[in-house]
């Protein structure tokens, strides 16, 4: 039974509203809006009763699955419980009603967030310093990578290359070529690190950099990350870290340390704001103190008391988003950071790891496990003898719906055949773990005994299993009155 679209449930008459009797002049609209402007054809808007538009659109509501509903095990997107402390941070009279164009006399508040959260930022990777600009993860990476062809430019370099590991997020080839510059693959080893006689290989003159995920998208740390790093910088090129991962690095080691010269933060990923389906997010940039000259414009300064936008930087790449970033998300990360403080941030780290190898320990067995050793915040798996037996990794997402749980990435990295990507993230109890891994568990073995069930999956809810090639091949997108 489908919900009925509320044109169905209209009927002539009613009304959800009512309304004071007018109290002013009737004027002829014709007198007053251009007859451009007015509309002639009459406008065929639902007709409902207060409780039928309430139902309609709560019931539409709760086909939504969202984190605050249930477990998601998206794995590289760290879709974590969000305080809702944070939510009432960012709603705040000074910060939500501030407009953008307010001068920075009146502006004080908001600007000190930023200016104490970009210092904080610094501290968290081991960076000089942060442009909270960038609207996204990506966002973030196609301004490292400006910044980084900005550094060769005023050195008279005539670089291009830059190297990107053959598990990479599809996201880092893109931003890169975005700026011009041409992809070297370097590929994976036995363990599932950087393969560092590949690297040496492909490293030279032409490297503006490499850009590195660490932990990988395998769940993996780059145990030789020094060396990865010492390779680079011989070579004169730079260290990029795409920090998709830095949940598992919270206050346990720093990405500048490591050699990292520049950073991405996905403050929607580790910093607590809720995403998914585009947004909302922020990917704020950091960089090495020999690079902070290049930062969009403008960096939030302070003077004494008082905090300022510093629009005269000359090497800047300029401005990369109108106004200043997605304020929202920001507010979110500070009173995140503020509430948990040094400890906290590390205690989170701990926990996702800790709740990714209990995960991981528990579906041994019943899944391939390609790197089977210490993962970090999130691991993969393979369905390689579920698919021996006719079923894909697919197949088994669309069963997970039937369980109530999200199913993880799937088919992600694209080095591992028939992959599952599973990350817990820290705020899941062990209940919640235990029960979604006896809904993988008890998927494996309907493969063994029943495979058809999942092959034929969903089975439970309103839309089931769709006819995929036909949808792809000929899609019909036109709307039919019921």
């Amino acid at each position: 039974m489908y919900d009925k679209l509320i044109f169905e449930i209209s009927s002539d008459g009613k009304t959800g509203f009512s309304l004071p009797e007018l109290d002013v002049p009737v004027c002829d609209i014709k007198k007053i809006v251009p007859q451009n402007l007015l509309q002639e054809d009459e406008i065929k808007l639902p007709e409902v009763s207060e409780p039928e538009i309430v139902r309609h659109f709560v019931n539409l509501s709760k086909k939504n699955y969202s984190v605050d509903g249930g477990f998601y095990p998206l794995g590289s997107c760290t879709m974590k419980y969000n305080p809702k402390i944070n939510d009432e941070v960012a709603s705040y009279s000074g910060f939500s009603n501030l407009h953008p164009y307010a001068p920075e006399e009146l502006s004080q508040g908001a600007l000190r967030m930023m200016y104490e959260l970009e210092r904080m930022l610094c501290e968290i990777g081991g960076l000089a310093r942060v442009t909270l600009q960038p609207a996204a993860g990506a966002h973030g990476e196609l301004c490292g990578t400006m910044i980084i062809m900005a550094h060769f430019h005023s050195r008279g370099e005539k670089r291009d290359e830059i190297i990107i590991p053959d598990s990479a997020h599809g996201t880092n080839p893109s931003s890169a070529a975005l700026v011009g510059m041409k992809v070297k693959t370097v590929m994976s080893n036995s363990k599932g690190e950087v393969n560092l006689e590949d690297l040496a290989r492909l490293v030279s003159e032409k490297t503006t950099a490499l850009m590195l995920t660490n932990p990988n998208t395998l769940g993996i740390f780059e145990s030789q990350i020094l060396k990865i790093s010492d390779i680079i910088h011989k070579k004169g090129g730079l260290l990029y870290l795409d920090g998709a991962n830095l949940n598992a690095l919270l206050g346990i080691t720093r990405p500048g340390d490591m050699g990292f010269d520049l950073v991405h933060f996905n403050l929607h990923k580790s910093f607590s704001t809720p995403h998914g389906c585009g947004g909302p997010g922020a990917g704020p940039l950091g960089v090495k103190e020999f690079l902070k000259e290049y930062l969009p414009v403008p960096t939030v300064e302070k003077k004494g008391e008082s905090y300022y936008f510093d629009w005269d930087r000359k090497k800047s790449i300029g401005k990369i988003h109108g106004f200043y970033g997605n304020f929202a998300v920001l507010a979110r990360a500070y009173a995140y950071i503020k509430t948990l403080g040094a400890k906290g941030l590390r205690e989170v780290s701990e926990t996702a790891i800790l709740n990714a190898n209990y995960l991981k320990k528990k579906l041994d067995g019943y899944y391939d496990v390609p790197f089977d050793k210490f993962c970090m915040h999130e691991f993969v798996v393979s369905g390689k003898r579920q698919k021996a037996k006719g079923v894909r990794t697919l197949d088994i997402a669309k069963r997970i719906m039937d369980y109530g749980f999200h199913p993880p990435t799937i088919y992600f990295p694209l080095i591992v055949d028939e992959a599952l990507m599973i990350e817990p993230t820290e705020t899941e109890s062990v209940e919640t773990l235990e029960q979604f891994a006896n809904v993988l568990i008890s998927i494996a073995e309907e493969v063994e005994k029943s495979p058809q069930i999942v092959k034929d999956a969903p089975l439970s809810l309103d839309i089931t299993r769709l006819d995929e090639v036909t949808a792809a091949r000929k899609p019909d997108v036109r709307y039919r009155k019921q």
